[in-house]
């Protein structure tokens, strides 16, 4: 259990009254978290995203409000820049991009500021 706690040291947790969302500035804290989640079955959410991209601010109020309206999913921050490894290894080309996982495993994929594909998508997988 103490990998999961490991995990957060180095996890942001930026919220606005009821919304959680984790953002990773280190490729080991992600790694250590990434691998506690395969053993439980959540939605994760995760925002790939760069604080030069337009369309990716344009989205943060959005995944804010379904941070709080989807409380059993969890929401995870990205930024491309910080961490290249990641982001090249789940192969991400276009900002933002949202992988949707459960257990490790890629389930979903929307390209670009489509909050309401993603909303579908989430209310999809939450079962």
């Amino acid at each position: 259990m103490g990998g999961n706690l490991s995990s957060m040291e180095n996890a942001h947790i930026s919220s606005n009254s009821s919304c959680h969302i984790l953002t990773f500035h280190s490729t080991a804290k992600w790694k250590a978290h990434f691998d506690a989640s395969k053993q439980i079955n959540k939605l994760m959410v995760i925002d790939f995203t760069a604080t030069w991209c337009g369309p990716c601010k344009q989205m943060d109020p959005v995944i804010q409000d379904f941070a709080a309206k989807y409380t059993n999913v969890e929401f995870i921050k990205i930024d491309v820049d910080e961490l290249m490894g990641v982001s090249e290894e789940f192969q991400v080309q276009a900002m933002p991009t949202f992988i949707l996982m459960k257990k490790g495993k890629v389930i979903d994929k929307v390209l670009g500021a489509k909050n309401e594909k993603l909303q579908k998508l989430i209310e999809k997988h939450l079962n």
